[in-house]
């Protein structure tokens, strides 16, 4: 009989030890939300009264360019010219062919072009005289390529300052 009371003395008393243990934590976060405690930091003040700023900025740009330029005659020009000459087939230009294509850097086109089988031939008019004869054929097709290189350098600087005062 002795045992069972121990017993139930023992339990009552670890039952009043977590009340009061239950407690003692209330009041202790009770403290510490009331108590008002130091605080740890401290508050950021500049120490300067005025001041002023300087930011650069460069900057370089450098373009290499190439530029190419096709000059095309889709045309002919014919020319005689002189002195104490004749046409021995009456005309004096050749007739036109029109069936001509070329293709010359991805560009497609078509020209005409003399028939060089209907160029007018020529005779002395008068003969034992003086005589003179110039004649110029320019053919239709690729004229003229202009290649242009250039280097474009470009430079730019940028300064900028802030002046500030308290």
């Amino acid at each position: 009989m002795f045992t069972p009371v121990l017993l139930v003395v023992r339990v009552q008393v670890v039952s009043v030890l977590q009340k009061l243990l239950l407690q003692l934590t209330r009041l202790w976060i009770l403290i510490i939300i009331v108590l008002p405690t130091k605080l740890l930091a401290t508050p950021v003040v500049p120490q300067f009264r005025s001041g002023s700023q300087t930011t650069s900025s460069t900057s370089e740009s450098i373009i290499n360019e190439t530029i190419t330029s096709y000059q095309y005659r889709t045309g002919y020009s014919y020319a005689a010219s002189g002195h104490n000459i004749k046409s021995e087939t009456g005309n004096i230009n050749p007739t036109a062919s029109l069936d001509n294509a070329q293709t010359i850097g991805g560009v497609n086109f078509s020209w005409t072009s003399p028939n060089l089988e209907a160029i007018p031939r020529w005779s002395i008019h008068t003969d034992g005289a003086a005589f003179s004869i110039q004649e110029t054929l320019i053919t239709p097709g690729l004229d003229t390529v202009t290649n242009i290189s250039r280097t474009i350098t470009t430079s730019t600087t940028t300064e900028t300052t802030s002046t500030f005062g308290q």
